[in-house]
């Protein structure tokens, strides 16, 4: 019995902590506790020296003096502060009007905000109770099948997990031991991409069920002109315009920018040509009474300006290289409370909540990160690092057999953890085996990521469906609008509604998968100089004769 344990110390310690976690300890005392007990055995035994333990108080400062975690509260604060501040609800509620009475034109409203949200707030939680709480009423409200509001609520809402300033994006990139810009800039198009898919499953609903996705209707429809048209051609001008400009602009000051620095670049240069002709038609309809925008298109400006200002604060700023994450963090932090105080809606209480709940969420990860320093430590002592890589580098197929075996392996271990849980305990382990089979880590921490997004989204212990439950109504009510009786929404509409967009995530694994081209733009443009043909000529110099004199006799 002894000589089977110290053979399989490593596969038994991993298992001990599987079956902690799933007796519902906390992961960080779960971890610490196991690499601490197996820490003794395995000194007993003679299988972990015990001068691994003196390097366990400097993984501890390793973990208090890492500059890439301060990303974790800047954006924790910036994504509280949005979230408090209203943006989420103006948003709504104009995109919602934008679409009108096209049919599942809320939905299309709820995932174009949603991806919106993700790329200013990077926190789950904040997204989907934002959006549950202002949207769900309405899309019950117009008569949207529950199953398809619930889900497309939650789903849109998860895309804060993979759309940059991603909170498992900084902490995949450290685990991974990669540059966090890098990260942020190999996962921007596979999230714009997802976000799409979420678009088109709405789409196809509308097509085959119409009656699931109603239109507004055209009484419900606002921002309207004194002719009682809408203004969209106004708008639709005004979009053309303001996206040629921006080309335009970015390939002027920016020639040689490829991939998400090219879409963001272009993004702020439009937006800013937008704002300011905004602002123009406001001062001219104020002070000589003339407009040459449409309400509507006015109204989109100046609601679409503010986040996608942020968006070029925090990522552009990484992306061309003017900030770190951690800075860009801090500046997006700074830009949300400048946002919220332009809105009034800044206040003591509001800061002071926002805090609080980003000590709690950082303590948190810091917690998780400790005790699997501790896990790790003892892990790697008694050699779990070469079982691991043993046995996922021996597995058929190479990398692509490599990747499927990983990725169905962190699905199913998404059912019980949560992704902090699963990036510090799992990538650690598989990150080495990806490296030595050749797998770009960046490639490799991106399929990840949108892997781990199902966490948040399968029943029964998707915590994007735990948040919307919180605050989807339970009961009957009477809507405050309509005055009509409204039934309430069962745990199970939830559950059946989130189910089709996690078969979306996981073909959104499966193309980035098959597509490595959505992540690899991160590395820049490929150089097109043919090294066979560089021709380096080193000018002949003409040296002075040395003299060293007449010889010695």
């Amino acid at each position: 019995m002894e000589a089977f344990f110290i053979a399989n110390m490593a596969p038994i310690m991993f298992g001990s902590l599987v079956v902690f976690l799933l007796l519902g300890y906390p992961a960080a005392f779960s971890l610490g506790a196991v690499g601490l007990l197996y820490g003794i055995v395995g000194i007993e035994l003679g299988q972990f020296a015990p001068n691994f333990l003196q390097a366990l108080p400097d993984r501890i400062y390793g973990v208090m003096s890492n500059d890439t975690l301060l990303a974790i509260p800047f954006f924790t604060f910036m994504g509280l502060v949005l979230e408090r501040s209203g943006m989420a609800e103006d948003l709504l509620d104009t995109i919602g009007q934008l679409f009108g009475t096209v049919r599942g034109g809320l939905a299309y409203a709820v995932v174009f905000v949603g991806a919106l949200l993700a790329a200013t707030t990077g926190v789950v939680a904040a997204s989907v109770i934002s959006m549950g709480l202002i949207s769900l009423p309405i899309m019950m409200r117009y008569g949207y099948d529950r199953r398809v509001a619930t889900g497309v609520i939650a789903a849109s809402g998860t895309l804060a997990q993979i759309i940059p300033p991603s909170l498992v994006l900084i902490v995949m990139a450290d685990q991974l031991g990669r540059s966090v810009g890098d990260m942020y800039e190999g996962a921007f198009i596979p999230g714009l991409v997802l976000s799409a898919m979420y678009a088109f499953y709405v789409f196809l609903v509308s097509m085959i069920y119409p009656m699931a996705t109603p239109g507004l209707p055209a009484e419900a429809v606002g921002f309207r002109e004194a002719n009682g048209s809408r203004g969209l051609t106004s708008l639709g001008i005004l979009a053309v315009v303001s996206a040629v400009i921006g080309y335009r602009a970015e390939g002027f000051f920016y020639p040689d920018a490829h991939g998400a620095d090219f879409v963001v670049l272009c993004m702020f240069f439009g937006i800013v040509f937008a704002f300011g002709t905004a602002v123009v038609n406001w001062l001219t309809a104020r002070f000589i009474g003339f407009r040459f925008l449409s309400h509507m298109a006015q109204q989109t400006t100046f609601v679409m300006v503010p986040p996608l200002f942020l968006i070029f604060l925090v990522l552009g700023t990484i992306f061309i290289g003017v900030a770190t994450p951690t800075e860009g963090g801090a500046m997006g932090a700074a830009g949300a409370l400048i946002l919220g105080g332009i809105k009034r809606r800044l206040s003591w209480d509001l800061v002071r909540q926002a805090v609080e709940s980003t000590a709690k969420l950082s303590s948190f990860v810091v917690f998780i990160l400790l005790g699997a320093r501790v896990f790790s430590l003892t892990f790697y002592g008694v050699s779990g690092h070469i079982w691991v890589e043993n046995l996922l580098t021996s597995l058929p197929g190479g990398q692509i057999g490599f990747l499927i075996f990983v990725n169905a392996f962190v699905f199913v271990l998404a059912f019980f953890l949560d992704f902090f849980e699963l990036a510090f305990i799992v990538i650690p382990l598989l990150g080495p085996a990806a490296e030595h089979l050749g797998i770009d880590l960046i490639w490799f921490g991106v399929i990840l990521g949108v892997n781990m997004q199902t966490s948040f989204m399968h029943p029964p212990f998707g915590f994007a469906l735990f948040y919307l439950r919180s605050v989807a109504p339970r009961d009957p009510y009477l809507d405050r609008v309509t005055g009509k009786r409204t039934e309430g929404i069962t745990t199970g509409q939830i559950y059946w509604g989130a189910m089709p967009f996690v078969v979306i995530q996981v073909i959104m694994v499966l193309l980035v998968i098959s597509f490595p081209a959505m992540v690899m733009h991160y590395k820049g443009a490929e150089s097109k100089i043919d090294p066979n043909k560089v021709k380096i000529d080193i000018p002949q110099v003409e040296l002075p004769p040395l003299d060293f004199g007449p010889p010695a006799k």
